[in-house]
């Protein structure tokens, strides 16, 4: 059982409105299109807005590679994202207009400090949402130099700001929840991750009896271990491999595409398109090396696909759902583990599968009524971890 981190704390009590009554602003410079984070909050959103809840949803947007709500820059290391700095009085506006009992800020950039000074300016609750550890990532931008430095002085002092001005942060894995603490959170608590509602709602396709196609879908960077999966596909002609997404090494990717007649690469898909892709695969792999949980698998388990992740991905920390998942043992190589999953009964992985879809579909129900007893007040609730 996971307990809440209170000791030494004097946290306000906040106002606890009626579901009916809240009215909740997620600002957050995650694109809801562009990655993991930004998908949370788009589906997190959406499922609150069925439970009647007033939700505004506030983010820059990309289309069709243009982006839109500020200023955008060039993000460091990622000519595929942008750091986009918002109009304040325009965040400002659509927070008037909304009047927040809740505020959720779930990254510590530009939309996500705005959002802390507009929460605490009108008497919202602050909750935070921690999925990533970005100082841990500069780390693997070695072509950074010293601007890695200033980059990790600037995310540690944010999340110290943001930790000690809210009421709740919430982080998606029992380490994620350790790192929080040790910046400084004062109350942590555990949160799911929601799943796009057609994910469950519409029926899977039956999966084939054999592993001839597998996936990767995520941004295409370091802390994802490209190298196993393009390793793998050296060493099982057979198996056909299909990368999905954009970031900082997509042209390394094509490039060991062009040399391998079993590795694709299909660059970035809207999320409307993933679940059909994930349909057409045989597995799901996330050999990361950094990952705080790892969305995508979990959308995979929601179709009923085999998912082989490794020891580095938080969604093992849950027990409903790590009995669902194939895992790359410590020290095994992404091809060792792909042929073995590859040369089991179809029956066993077709019962996993199953444990997955179900799981998946409990994770989701628990996920949406933490929320909405965090977001009314309610911060003794919690998703167990263990359960």
């Amino acid at each position: 059982m996971l307990n809440l981190s209170t000791a030494g704390t004097s946290v306000r009590t906040p106002v606890q409105p009626c579901t009916a009554e809240l009215r909740v602003a997620i600002v957050s410079d995650a694109a809801p299109e562009r990655n993991g984070v930004g998908a949370y909050y788009r589906d997190l959103a959406d499922h609150l807005r069925g439970a009647g809840v007033r939700v505004d949803l506030v983010a820059p947007r990309c289309r069709a590679g243009s982006w839109s709500g500020g200023l955008t820059l060039p993000l460091p290391g990622d000519p595929t994202q942008k750091i986009v700095l918002p109009a304040p009085w325009l965040v400002s506006r659509r927070l008037d207009r909304l009047r927040p009992n809740v505020v959720i800020v779930p990254t510590p950039g530009p939309f996500g400090m705005l959002g802390m000074h507009l929460a605490e300016r009108c008497g919202a609750s602050l909750v935070v949402g921690f999925h990533t550890h970005f100082e841990a990532l500069t780390t693997l931008f070695q072509d950074w130099g010293f601007g890695a430095r200033i980059a990790n002085g600037y995310l540690a002092a944010c999340h110290r700001l943001l930790f000690g001005k809210s009421d709740l942060v919430l982080a998606n894995s029992e380490e994620m929840m350790g790192v929080a603490r040790s910046i400084g959170a004062r109350r942590v608590s555990l949160m799911a991750t929601p799943i796009p509602r057609r994910f469950l709602d519409v029926p899977p396709v039956p999966a084939r009896r054999h592993v001839a196609r597998v996936l990767f879908a995520g941004r295409l960077a370091p802390e994802k271990n490209l190298d196993a999966i393009v390793a793998a596909a050296r060493r099982l002609p057979d198996i056909e491999f299909l990368i999905v997404g954009d970031g900082p090494l997509r042209s390394w990717v094509e490039e060991q595409c062009r040399g391998l007649p079993n590795l694709g690469h299909s660059g970035w898909v809207s999320r409307s398109r993933v679940m059909a892709l994930i349909d057409e695969m045989d597995a799901l792999i996330l050999p990361s090396t950094v990952e705080s949980f790892g969305t995508i698998a979990l959308e995979a388990m929601a179709r009923a696909r085999p998912v082989l992740v490794s020891s580095a991905c938080g969604i093992l920390s849950w027990d409903l759902l790590s009995r669902g998942i194939f895992r790359i043992q410590e020290g095994e190589h992404l091809a060792d583990a792909l042929a073995r999953l590859r040369d089991l009964d179809p029956a066993i992985r077709e019962r996993k599968a199953r444990l997955g879809r179900e799981g998946a579909r409990e994770i989701n129900q628990r996920n949406l009524q933490h929320w909405l007893a965090v977001l009314s007040g309610d911060y003794a609730e919690t998703v167990d971890v263990k359960r």
